[in-house]
């Protein structure tokens, strides 16, 4: 391309730039994306695959319900695979217990008690002493659906320029490496990266790069793990549990027990991919610029806890990697650098929980 125009420009084909891309189709926009790379091969297909709704709190939870209808909605539309079985949280602990008894009473029925012969009818772990079922929760394969969601856009009219670099964001204009966009409104959704293009925004907000190490197993059982599954650890990552006063209970058995796994601010859980296979992690480290050599100890303690909980002496490791995505004191990061432009990151790791949440709220702001 050497020039067009559009009402609205994307800059990043991940979660959260293809969420604000669904949104602007629904309002009959005209829309162009620009991706650095010739697919989408960030945080965004990097993870679980889990919309953790129920976990979240405050406005992260209103945008997580909201994007649960939308998650059901393009599984149809774009033809991905999902799983709406919700999430089972393993307690193996009393105070974990106790601390899902106490979420159910502020959350109600979407938060379903279970005890421990429960727990194991509905997923293959050891030494649970109870829990809880998050029916509201879904399951998608994060390789997989972005890439069909980017597809059927371009289906809706969405014009996408892969392998084209941003090097100028200005009001009303993008420069790239293929040519100029004129555009009445930017978003720029770019995750971690906000800092190569705004340094002093980043900086002011405190966005840094968090990288987690993460891998993915064979199933040592025969029987398919339909919900996603969370442990005791994941109880001092998400906001829903850090509401409750009784989680300080498991966060100073938990330091005392695994200092160096509370450390590593492990959220221990496992999700099951279509073929079969268990993602599994995650420990995460916290930088502006990360260093790039990953510590074996900590995939080995990821595997050693995992392990454990499914009741086996060891798994069969199948791939590991190093997800990255922003974080900041806060969940979410938006920023106005100049007139109809906006910047837009989800800063807690939980992009595919909320962005199709959170875009809509953006647009009606910007547009």
């Amino acid at each position: 391309m050497t020039s067009e125009r559009v009402d609205l420009a994307i800059v990043g084909a991940g979660i959260v730039g293809l969420a604000h891309a669904v949104e602007a189709v629904q309002r009959g926009l005209s829309v162009v994306v620009v991706e650095r790379d010739e697919w989408a091969t960030g945080a965004s297909v990097r993870n679980f695959g889990h919309g953790c709704v129920t976990a979240q709190d405050g406005v992260a939870l209103q945008y997580a319900l909201a994007a649960r209808g939308t998650w059901l909605r393009l599984a149809k539309e774009a033809g991905f695979w999902l799983d709406d079985s919700g999430t089972v949280v393993v307690a193996r602990a009393e105070d974990e217990v106790a601390v899902l008894r106490e979420l159910a009473d502020r959350r109600g029925d979407q938060v379903v008690l279970l005890d421990a012969d429960e727990i194991v009818e509905r997923v293959p772990v050891a030494g649970a002493v109870g829990g809880a079922w998050f029916p509201l929760d879904v399951r998608v394969d994060a390789r997989e659906a972005v890439h069909a969601i980017a597809a059927w856009l371009a289906t809706q009219g969405v014009r996408f320029h892969w392998g084209t670099t941003v090097h100028a964001i200005v009001a009303g204009e993008l420069g790239t490496s293929r040519g100029r966009i004129s555009a009445d409104r930017i978003v720029v959704a770019v995750g971690h990266d906000v800092d190569r293009h705004f340094p002093d925004l980043a900086e002011a907000s405190g966005v840094r790069r968090c990288a987690l190490h993460m891998l993915r197993v064979g199933n040592p059982h025969e029987r398919a793990i339909d919900p996603a599954v969370l442990t005791g650890f994941s109880m001092l990552r998400y906001d829903a549990f850090a509401a409750c006063p009784t989680q300080r209970a498991v966060r100073e058995r938990l330091e005392s027990e695994h200092p160096d796994l509370v450390s590593a601010e492990l959220n221990h859980m496992l999700t099951q991919r279509p073929d079969g296979d268990l993602t599994i992690g995650d420990t995460h480290a916290y930088s502006t610029t990360l260093d790039p050599f990953n510590a074996e100890r900590l995939d080995e303690q990821v595997l050693t806890q995992t392990a454990a909980l499914l009741g086996v002496e060891r798994l069969d490791v199948r791939e590991r990697w190093r997800g990255v995505y922003a974080s900041a004191p806060g969940p979410f990061f938006i920023a106005t650098p100049e007139p109809g432009v906006r910047v837009v990151s989800v800063t807690s790791g939980i992009g595919m929980t909320t962005a199709f949440g959170l875009a809509p709220a953006v647009l009606d702001d910007l547009v």
